[in-house]
């Protein structure tokens, strides 16, 4: 089941020039960097409130990120929700003929474990559904 919001992810040409308008002018609690060596993306997170922003910096230039930066330039990339049992949402979106990028869970950012929902399936929107906690 879907709870809350988890997360915004921002794509970022260079997470350097961004940190700083996040963390000092924002002031928003940064919790660190961490690279994702399969998604071919360095992440920065911090929190506001009971959210996190991800800033998502490519590190190749075949990655999403970058392919996303080249096509629409740098912003809002993703919405993450919190799920309290992921495989049971991915497989009741696939009941309800969502379409998935991921069908079955994979590795995220922080020790999560994500998948994607199709923005074709998601009012153009790239969702993106996590458990932070293994099930």
């Amino acid at each position: 089941m879907i709870t809350n919001i988890n997360h915004i992810g921002i794509a970022v040409t260079k997470l350097a020039d961004q940190i700083p308008f996040y963390r000092d002018i924002l002031q928003l609690q940064f919790k660190g960097t961490e690279e994702v060596p399969d998604q071919k993306v360095r992440v920065a997170m911090f929190r506001v409130g009971e959210v996190q922003i991800e800033l998502l910096e490519p590190t190749s230039p075949d990655s999403p990120i970058a392919k996303f930066i080249e096509k629409r330039g740098e912003g809002i990339h993703h919405i993450a929700y919190q799920s309290d049992d992921i495989e049971s949402d991915i497989q009741a979106f696939i009941t309800k003929n969502i379409r998935m990028v991921d069908e079955q869970p994979r590795s995220g950012a922080h020790g999560t474990r994500i998948a994607f929902l199709h923005p074709n399936s998601s009012g153009k929107v790239l969702t993106e559904i996590c458990q932070t906690e293994a099930k």
